[in-house]
């Protein structure tokens, strides 16, 4: 037990991988929305159905996903992120040679089922495989990294789209998967098998569960639906941001609101990884999730001010950032590594289910009921998600009491 106190983060693992972080969501995620337009017009369709496409995708994939988390369990997660690489690339090929629509919808669908294979879910159980015992500090530092992949890939795929077509833009992001992806995924894979060949202790590699077999179903529901209550949430918030924005009296601050969307997220992994250690995941689950009802509640309360505005998106870039964290670490905190890569497939598939629903959901809400109202349904949703991981705090103090229990010899 002495040597699992004192083990470390894999430093050299963690830097790896939040390279191919950057390069899995800005090649197969961020890049979509610059390119889209000029997609939408090759293909001859409208931005609208370009995007709804792109729903299709992400729902497909979600329903993939509880699969692709029984392959990292059975086969390890280097060896799928490796194959992920290479799905990827071949996917961002064959959507840049669609010959029409039903190809490019096919290619789509593939470039989905591949980041179910290479992005967080995979990485955080590729860490958990690694060293489980500090597998919750490494994920915090890999999201602190990963959190760059908008300021990195949005200004890069602005100016390689300014000088190629976006075939041209997709088959370069094809090749990074291909050249730099495959070969760390596949390295981080070897040293994976190799250090289980030498210790051959699997025992004492593995984090147990905090919560009884007894609650184990009820907390995992009550996790899941925060989760899928905030990916909801967050994902209607961020594709309709710029409208939102208008309709409140704010205009052009959709675009200061992204400013600082981004850098928020950063800080709150950077004040989590510096002051986070004493809290338990269950309370940062908890802190993240207030966050989110409290940003609308002041966008709602203070609009159109403009420092209102800054203020909702500080701290909706705050909850966010710190939302990336919580679905890696707490899963582990609550059931323990074991089935960790099955898990989080199913965690996967709920957000990504639910998230491609969210940007329509809002669209109707706002043009049935308005944006403040429609706000207002979001917020109270997220605080649903707030009361869901209070459930889970209480579910989790038997335990503790049963802990502090003297023995009967003792004074």
């Amino acid at each position: 037990m002495t040597i699992v106190g004192t083990e470390r983060p894999p430093v050299a693992a963690i830097a790896a991988l939040g390279l191919t972080q950057i390069i899995g969501y800005g090649s197969l995620y961020y890049s979509f929305s610059i390119l889209a337009p000029d997609m939408a017009r090759d293909l001859g369709w409208s931005s609208e159905w370009i995007f709804g496409a792109l729903s299709v995708a992400l729902l497909i994939g979600g329903l993939a996903a509880p699969l692709m988390g029984t392959w990292i369990d059975r086969f390890g997660a280097g060896r799928i992120m490796t194959s992920g690489s290479a799905i990827a690339a071949a996917a961002l090929v064959a959507c840049a040679f669609a010959p029409g629509k039903i190809a490019f919808v096919a290619a789509l669908i593939g470039i989905e089922i591949a980041s179910n294979l290479v992005q967080y879910g995979a990485a955080f159980a590729l860490l958990v495989q690694i060293r489980p015992q500090v597998a919750q500090r490494s994920i915090t530092y890999l999201t602190l990294i990963a959190g760059f992949a908008s300021t990195i890939f949005w200004p890069i795929t602005t100016a390689l789209h300014a000088h190629l077509s976006w075939q041209n833009v997709y088959l370069i992001f094809a090749a990074l998967n291909l050249v730099v992806c495959l070969p760390i995924h596949a390295w981080l894979s070897h040293g994976v098998n190799q250090t289980r060949r030498r210790t051959g202790d699997e025992a004492a590699k593995r984090v147990e569960p905090s919560l009884p077999p007894s609650v184990r179903r009820p907390a995992f529901i009550l996790m899941v639906t925060g989760f899928a209550l905030e990916s909801f949430v967050n994902s209607a918030l961020l594709v309709h941001m710029v409208p939102v924005m208008s309709a409140l009296g704010l205009g052009a601050m959709a675009v200061v609101v992204g400013t600082l969307f981004g850098p928020s997220q950063v800080l709150s992994r950077l004040i989590n990884m510096v002051f986070g250690e004493s809290l338990s995941q269950v309370m940062l689950a908890i802190i993240c999730a207030i966050l989110l009802p409290t940003a609308l509640v002041i966008l709602i309360a203070t609009a159109p001010s403009v420092p209102g505005a800054l203020l909702f998106a500080v701290v909706f870039g705050l909850g966010s950032g710190l939302n990336s964290i919580v679905y890696g670490t707490l899963p582990l905190a609550l059931f323990g590594s074991d089935g960790y890569g099955r898990r989080q497939g199913q965690i996967m598939s709920v957000r990504l289910v639910v998230s491609s629903m969210a940007p329509f959901a809002l669209a109707f809400l706002m043009g049935n009921l308005g944006v403040s109202w429609s706000l207002s349904i979001a917020a109270l949703l997220s605080t649903v998600a707030v009361a869901a991981f209070f459930a889970i705090m209480r579910l989790t103090r038997p335990v503790a009491r049963l802990e502090t229990v003297p023995n009967p010899g003792e004074a």
